[in-house]
């Protein structure tokens, strides 16, 4: 849209915190929406993530009955972000007035869908398996922490005894950069839901996220094997913390969580 008042081109721009039932929890995640059929430079939508300086600001535009749905970290795109399309899906239901409760998005990642079900905005994900992988040392060093497992898929993953172990980990992050990938979850099992996590992305810029969607792409499928249960409960253990409600099916995850919206807006450029 064009702000006719002063010829400055600009941007809607919405805040949603996802995984959350409140402002101020969950992970804030920057959306938006494109007007027109092409896409905003690539160094553009880099700058603006970058000057939103959340985890992720995902970028949406309208492709016939679905949406074209691209994640942008402060430093880089990434390839799948859970939180950012809880949100961008939040922003289409709430405030672009879509009328289905299930929308689909082509991202790099494939065709992604999240379907509203009452205040629970599920999404459904590919499933990425962990498989047991040396570490590289500066992993371990980063972590300042010996897990029980490491394991890898996308990311690396450390399987920890207890929640507690999981809170008290202090990362160094400058070494935790240094590892292959520079990405690490760590998780164990907990006593008021399945499973907690944690998620260190400095190789990323984001040093750790508040609550990941795409991490649990990795931590179903190894919590429903341990547990042997398909549907999970989980929380991120972050300072700002997210809930999450976790499925297996088979090649494919769900993952549900509440959202709220906190500000919106224009993005002058």
């Amino acid at each position: 849209m064009t702000d006719h008042k002063a010829g400055v081109p600009t941007l809607n721009y919405f805040v949603v915190d996802a995984f959350a039932e409140r402002v101020f929890s969950g992970n804030p995640a920057g959306v938006c929406p494109l007007d027109g059929t092409d896409w905003l430079a690539d160094d553009l939508m880099q700058s603006i993530a970058a000057e939103n300086n959340l985890s992720e600001t995902a970028f949406l535009l309208r492709k016939g009955d679905r949406f074209g749905l691209r994640w942008f970290t402060p430093t880089l795109e990434i390839d799948l972000c859970g939180h950012a399309t809880v949100g961008s899906a939040f922003v289409i239901f709430t405030e672009l007035g879509w009328k289905s409760d299930v929308i689909e998005f082509d991202s790099k990642s494939g065709v992604l869908k999240v379907e509203r079900k009452n205040e629970i905005y599920e999404l459904d994900f590919p499933s990425r398996p962990a498989h047991v992988a040396e570490p590289p040392p500066e992993l371990i060093a980063g972590l300042g922490a010996t897990p029980l497992e490491i394991l890898k898929a996308r990311d690396w993953m450390g399987v920890f005894a207890c929640e507690e172990d999981v809170l008290a980990i202090q990362p160094n992050f400058d070494l935790l950069a240094k590892a292959p990938g520079g990405k690490v979850i760590v998780t164990a099992p907990a006593k008021n839901c399945d499973f907690v996590s944690r998620f260190f992305a400095p190789g990323a810029g984001v040093n750790e996220d508040p609550v990941t969607g795409s991490s649990h792409c990795t931590l179903i499928p190894y919590w429903a094997a341990k547990l042997n249960k398909t549907k999970l409960h989980a929380r991120q253990v972050s300072k700002r913390g997210g809930e999450l409600f976790c499925e297996l099916r088979g090649e494919r995850v769900g993952i549900g969580g509440r959202a709220a919206l906190y500000s919106k807006g224009r993005i002058f450029v």
